[in-house]
C-alpha cells in the first residue's frame, strides 16, 4: 500500500509532458501538447497532454487519464509499480508499505507540532498581552476577524518561553521544536527560546497543504521586517510558495499563475476573487519555485510592487521562468502602489483590467529602454543590447528566443544573426565562468543554463524615484567613454577579441568599471572565511541593508540566513546578477585566506561614512534653501549628526585623534 500523501507528492512533482513524451512525439500547441495517439496507433495529432491539469486525452478513441493511468496502460504495470516508476522520474522515493502496517513518516511529528503552533498563534491574536497592536495593524490593512480565520493569521507574543511550554505540554520536546524551526538555541545558551516574538504570524504550507513553517511580520521598526522559519528538513524556502496549496486549482482553471511580492498582496487578491496568486518567500523567484509554477500554468504574470526593488525582482523572476519555457507577462501598477493597496483603493475590476493589459517581459524591457531613447545613438545602443541579451539567453523555448531576437533586431537595427552570435557567446562565457573549480563535480548543461540569466544584471525600474530610467542603479552617462578633447588622439580601442576599431563600434565596448568598497569587501571576505563574523556584524547593530554595495549586501544577507555548514554552492544558489559575480570573485583560491579584520573598527568606519553622506546632503540642502527658518532647522539637524559622528569616531573638521 502506498500512502495517499506519497501519491499526491508524486503526482504534483511529475512532469507529465516529459514522461508521456518518452513514448509519444509531442509538440506544443497553446497551453497543451499534441501528438499521435499511442493507444489506437493514430497518425494525426489528436492526442493532447495538458500540463496544467496533469492529464491526457485522445479526441478519437477517447482514452484519457493522468500520468499514472498512462504508465499503467502503456507499459502494463500495476498501480504500485506505476507510482514507483513515476516517483523515480520525479525524484521521489516511493515505499510500498504492506497493508495493516502503520505508515511511518519521519516528519509527521514536525507537521503536528507546526499545526499545534499555528492554532496557538491564532488564539494568541485574541488573548496574548500586546496583541492589541497586532489586531490594530491588521484592521488598518482592511483585514477583519473572518480573514484572520480564513488564512490562519496569528500572533507570537513577546514571552520567549510561552510557545515552548505549550508545545511541551502536548508532548513535543525541545529537540523537536528546534528541528521544526519553532525555537532557536544560540551558542552559549542552555535553554531554547521562541524564534518568533512580537510578530504577526502567517502560516506557510507545502504544495499538498501541510504546514511547514511561518512568516512573521514585525510590529514597529524592528528588523528584519519579515522573518521566515529557519531552513530545516521540513522547510526549504526556495522550494516553497506561499498560498500554492490553495491557488493551484485556480491556476489550472484560469490557465495562468500570478506572482506577487508578499503575504498581504496574495491575501488581498484572493479576497478579490483572484485566487491563482502566490508569493515567493523572498523577493525574486528561485529556480525550484519557477519549476513549481509551470506544473500548473504555462503563463505567469509578475505583479510586483512598483518600487525599484519590485522592478528588479520582476526581471530576475522573469528570467527564471523563461528558463522553464513559461510565457511571462509583466503587470505594471501606478507609482507607489502594490497589489494590496491598489485593490483596496480601486477594487478587483481595476486589477483585472491591469492584468488584461500585461505585456510580455521582453516587450516591457524594450519599452523602458525606448523611453530613454537608447537606440538613438550607437554608444547607448551597445549598452541596451547588452542589457537585453540575457533575456534572450534565458528563453529556452526555441520559438520564444527566435521572436525575441527578431524583435531586438527590428528595434536596434542590428543584424539578427549578429545578435544570435552575441547571445551564444554570452551563454558560453557564463558557462565557462561558473564551471566549478577545485575538483568540484561538473554541473550538467541544464544546471548551468539555470544560472545564465542570474549572471547578468537586467534590473530595470519604472518607479517614481528612478527618473524613468531603465537601469537606475548605474550612471550610464558617467560610465560611457567620452570623446577626446579637440586635438588629442586617443589610443585605438581593442574589442573583445582584440580587433582594433573606433570606440563607438557596436560590437565592442569597454567593460564597465566596478565600484568597490575596501571596508565592505574586507568584512564580507572575513564572513566567508569565518561564518561567525556575519552574526557578529549583525549583533553590533549593523544589518545588511546598511551596506552601500548591493552585492555585498546580498552576500551578507544570505550568510545570515544560511545554515552554519552551508557550502559555497548552497550560498551561490541564493545569489543573482552582480551579487553572484562578486561572490565568484571573492571565493577564488587567492581570496580564501583574508587578513585579520577588526570587525568593530570596520563597522565604525561604515557608520561614519553613512553619517558623512547625510551631512553632505544636509549641507547641499542648506546652501540651496532661501528660507532662513528651513536653513536653521537643517543646520540643527547637521549639528546633531556631527555630535553623533564624534561619539562614534572623535574626528571632525580635520581634527584626528591619535590611535
Amino acid at each position: 500500500m502506498i500512502p495517499d500523501e506519497t501519491v499526491e507528492q508524486v503526482r504534483a512533482a511529475a512532469d507529465v509532458v516529459a514522461i508521456i513524451g518518452e513514448f509519444v512525439p509531442l509538440r506544443r500547441s497553446g497551453g497543451s501538447w499534441r501528438g499521435p495517439c499511442p493507444f489506437h496507433q493514430g497518425k494525426n495529432p489528436n492526442f493532447s497532454v495538458t500540463p496544467s491539469t496533469g492529464t491526457y486525452h485522445c479526441f478519437v478513441c477517447h482514452e484519457s487519464g493522468d500520468v499514472f493511468t498512462f504508465v499503467r496502460k502503456r507499459l502494463g504495470l500495476d498501480w504500485p509499480a506505476a507510482v514507483k516508476l513515476v516517483g523515480e522520474k520525479a525524484g521521489i522515493e516511493v515505499v510500498d508499505v504492506p497493508r495493516g502496517r502503520p505508515v511511518e513518516d519521519p516528519l509527521a511529528r514536525h507537521h503536528e507540532a507546526l499545526t499545534a503552533a499555528a492554532e496557538w498563534f491564532m488564539r494568541q491574536l485574541h488573548e496574548a498581552p500586546g496583541s492589541d497592536a497586532a489586531r490594530a495593524y491588521l484592521a488598518s490593512r482592511g483585514l477583519d476577524e473572518a480573514v484572520w480565520q480564513r488564512f490562519g493569521i496569528g500572533f507570537a507574543p513577546r514571552d520567549a518561553q510561552a510557545l515552548g511550554r505549550y508545545l511541551a505540554s502536548l508532548g513535543f520536546d525541545e529537540t523537536l521544536q528546534l528541528e521544526a524551526g519553532l525555537s532557536m538555541l544560540r551558542d552559549g545558551e542552555t535553554t531554547a527560546r521562541a524564534r518568533f516574538r512580537g510578530r504577526i504570524m502567517f502560516p506557510i504550507h507545502d504544495e499538498i497543504g501541510r504546514p511547514v513553517g511561518f512568516g512573521g511580520r514585525a510590529l514597529g521598526d524592528e528588523q528584519p521586517k519579515y522573518l521566515n522559519s529557519a531552513e530545516s528538513a521540513v522547510f526549504q524556502k526556495r522550494r516553497t510558495l506561499y498560498g500554492l496549496h490553495t491557488a493551484k486549482q485556480a491556476m489550472r482553471r484560469e490557465r495562468r499563475a500570478i506572482v506577487v511580492e508578499g503575504y498581504l498582496d496574495r491575501i488581498r487578491l484572493a479576497l478579490a476573487g483572484i485566487e491563482e496568486a502566490v508569493a515567493p518567500l523572498g523577493t525574486a523567484l528561485t529556480t525550484e519555485q519557477a519549476q513549481l509554477l509551470v506544473r500548473y500554468a504555462s503563463e505567469v504574470f509578475l505583479l510586483y510592487d512598483s518600487d525599484e526593488a519590485g522592478q528588479k525582482a520582476t526581471f530576475r523572476s522573469g528570467l527564471e521562468l523563461l528558463q522553464q519555457q513559461a510565457t511571462v507577462r509583466v503587470v505594471s501598477l501606478p507609482a507607489g502602489e502594490d497589489p494590496d493597496t491598489f485593490v483596496r483603493a480601486h477594487g478587483a475590476a481595476a486589477m483585472t483590467t491591469h492584468l488584461q493589459d500585461a505585456i510580455d517581459l521582453f516587450d516591457r524591457q524594450l519599452q523602458l529602454i525606448a523611453r530613454r531613447g537608447w537606440f538613438g545613438d550607437l554608444r547607448h545602443a551597445r549598452l541596451a543590447v547588452d542589457r537585453l541579451l540575457p533575456t534572450i539567453v534565458a528563453a529556452k523555448a526555441p520559438l520564444t528566443r527566435a521572436l525575441y531576437l527578431a524583435r531586438l533586431a527590428e528595434t536596434s537595427g542590428v543584424d539578427r544573426d549578429a545578435l544570435a552570435r552575441e547571445a551564444d557567446e554570452l551563454e558560453r562565457a557564463v558557462q565557462q565562468r561558473l564551471t566549478p573549480q577545485r575538483g568540484a563535480p561538473q554541473r550538467g548543461a541544464s544546471g548551468r543554463a539555470q544560472r545564465d540569466a542570474r549572471h547578468a544584471d537586467v534590473s530595470m525600474s519604472d518607479g517614481p524615484d528612478a527618473g524613468d530610467a531603465p537601469f537606475p542603479e548605474r550612471d550610464v552617462e558617467a560610465e560611457a567613454p567620452l570623446p577626446p578633447p579637440p586635438g588629442e588622439q586617443r589610443p585605438p580601442y581593442r574589442g573583445r577579441r582584440g580587433q582594433q576599431g573606433p570606440q563607438w563600434k557596436v560590437t565592442a565596448i569597454p567593460p564597465r568599471p566596478r565600484i568597490d568598497d575596501p571596508i565592505e569587501r574586507a568584512l564580507v571576505r572575513a564572513m566567508l572565511h569565518e561564518r561567525g563574523v556575519a552574526e557578529r556584524v549583525a549583533d553590533k547593530g549593523f544589518p545588511p541593508d546598511e551596506f552601500a554595495s548591493e552585492g555585498y549586501r546580498d552576500i551578507f544577507r544570505v550568510l545570515l540566513e544560511a545554515k552554519p555548514d552551508a557550502g559555497f554552492d548552497a550560498i551561490a544558489a541564493e545569489l543573482t546578477g552582480d551579487s553572484l559575480r562578486l561572490f565568484v570573485d571573492l571565493t577564488e583560491a587567492s581570496q580564501l585566506a583574508p587578513e585579520a579584520v577588526d570587525v568593530e573598527l570596520s563597522i565604525k568606519k561604515l557608520i561614519v561614512r553613512r553619517i558623512d553622506d547625510t551631512i553632505g546632503e544636509l549641507e547641499r540642502r542648506a546652501n540651496e534653501s532661501e528660507d532662513e527658518g528651513e536653513r536653521a532647522m537643517i543646520l540643527r539637524e547637521k549639528q546633531a549628526l556631527v555630535k553623533e559622528r564624534n561619539s562614534v569616531w572623535p574626528r571632525w573638521g580635520g581634527r584626528t585623534n591619535k590611535r
